[in-house]
């Protein structure tokens, strides 16, 4: 079911010379565009607050990205082109709306297609926001600053790794708490500060409800490994295009950028979900124990997301972009929902002084 638009937003399908999907809307026609890029395990529902509190003058869009919401189940996602098929999309949206540049703001793995979008298209963007994004050097399987994988086939890494009981949720459709593994379970324990109930959580919740399943769409399909944690990335669907496996040279080119739009990182101080000791991550399970046989730090230790994040950053700064980095206290892997106040402080001084027309 397509979670209802809160009054503000309006929701159209638009078909691109790539995919037709549902889009949403804010502001006015005329505005400056900001493009809104969700992330994994949500869609376009999830930036609707946001979307609404932006300043004056600012025209929001966002798309439910290729599997997810309400995306054409038929079009999948080639994991071994990375991220290449949702950044493909969002230039395709943008040529059929006519945008020539965009603020370009993405989370988590939206921020992964924000990456990729630096590195294929950098001038269509005026700035670009990132929260909480995924690391340049895709999600699992790394081991330091630099991207370095801990075994030669990326094992640890891909959908083979997505929590089995989380999926049969999601085909049930549960919407309720009575499981610690359903959709509205996990947004309240890790995606959110444990304890708090987000703003519009029934549409967040119906949103994550949307995502298309199946070996193709979430989780995807995986490889068998004689590697720890023994399974290693498969060919479809989004979790295994996060893999470093099909990241190959993205870093190289975000930094070879040129333009270099400006980019605002900003990420929750409590967040799990992309952190250097990420809960989902099979070397902090391994370290706890929770998956056996793990061969200790110094083989396969948790992968250092932020680290590699300011790495990239940092290099990015000396070879001529610019870069801020901001800490929302109080909120975790979605601080835009979490700590609105404060997010919107940061996020309208970057779209409204920097990168503009």
């Amino acid at each position: 079911m397509t979670p209802p638009t809160l009054p503000g937003i309006s929701a159209e399908l638009v078909a691109s010379a790539r995919i037709t999907t549902r889009v949403l809307f804010s502001g006015p026609i005329n505005g400056e565009p900001v493009l809104f890029l969700h992330g994994n395990l949500s869609s376009a529902t999830w930036w609707e607050t946001t979307m609404l509190r932006l300043p004056a003058g600012f025209r929001g869009v966002a798309p439910d990205q290729r599997g997810f919401g309400e995306a054409d189940p038929g079009r999948k996602i080639d994991a071994t082109n990375g991220l290449g098929d949702l950044a493909g999309d969002a230039l395709a949206l943008l040529d059929e709306l006519d945008v020539e540049r965009v603020h370009l703001v993405g989370n988590s793995m939206g921020g992964g297609v924000v990456w990729r979008l630096i590195a294929d298209a950098p001038e269509r963007i005026l700035t670009a926001t990132q929260i909480a994004p995924g690391s340049p050097f895709g999600f699992g399987g790394t081991k330091d600053v630099d991207g370095r994988p801990c075994w030669d086939d990326f094992a640890g890494s891909g959908g083979g790794l997505i929590n089995a009981q989380l999926v049969e949720r999601l085909r049930a459709g549960d919407d309720g708490m009575d499981s610690p593994f359903s959709p509205r379970s996990a947004l309240r324990t890790l995606i959110v500060v444990p304890g708090s109930v987000p703003e519009n959580e029934d549409g967040l919740v119906a949103a994550m409800l949307s995502t298309h399943l199946g070996e193709q769409d979430y989780p995807g399909d995986m490889t068998p490994s004689a590697n720890w944690p023994f399974v290693a990335p498969g060919t479809m669907g989004v979790n295994n295009a996060l893999s470093p496996k099909y990241t190959t040279g993205l870093v190289d080119s975000v930094l070879a950028a040129n333009p270099k739009p400006p980019i605002a990182w900003v990420r929750g101080e409590l967040d799990r979900v992309v952190a250097d000791q990420a809960a989902a991550d099979p070397g902090t399970l391994g370290a706890f124990g929770l998956i056996p046989g793990w061969p200790g730090a110094e083989i396969y230790p948790s992968q250092p997301m932020l680290g590699q994040t300011r790495r990239v950053l940092d290099r990015y700064a000396g070879m001529g972009g610019a870069f801020t980095e901001t800490i929302i206290e109080a909120a975790a892997h979605v601080p835009f929902i979490e700590n609105p106040t404060e997010f919107d402080r940061v996020f309208h001084a970057h779209i409204e002084n920097t990168g503009g027309n």
